[in-house]
């Protein structure tokens, strides 16, 4: 179980942030009033895809963990600016 761990251990990072991101996309489907059904059905969509990516692609992207970091973390701060951008537009 532990080397289990050890193998998932250079993307504990972008785990973590990606639960922010799915934060961050929620408010901005609020902000936007996106259809609750389809942002879930989509959603659920994009989960099973990206758990067939990480099941069938984590031996080869593991050489790659910290540019896959790296991006995954540019794109939680770009998606943060732009759920803010709306409102802090409207707040002035």
């Amino acid at each position: 179980m532990v080397s289990f761990i050890e193998e998932y251990k250079p993307f504990l990072g972008l785990l973590i942030f990606g639960n922010i991101e799915n934060l961050v996309l929620a408010a901005q489907g609020v902000i936007e009033g996106a259809d609750p059904f389809i942002v879930a059905g989509a959603s659920i969509c994009l989960v099973i895809l990206w758990q067939l990516i990480g099941v069938f692609g984590t031996k080869v992207a593991m050489k790659y963990s910290r540019h896959i970091e790296f991006i995954g973390g540019f794109a939680i701060f770009v998606l943060g600016i732009l759920s803010m951008l709306p409102l802090i537009y409207y707040l002035i």
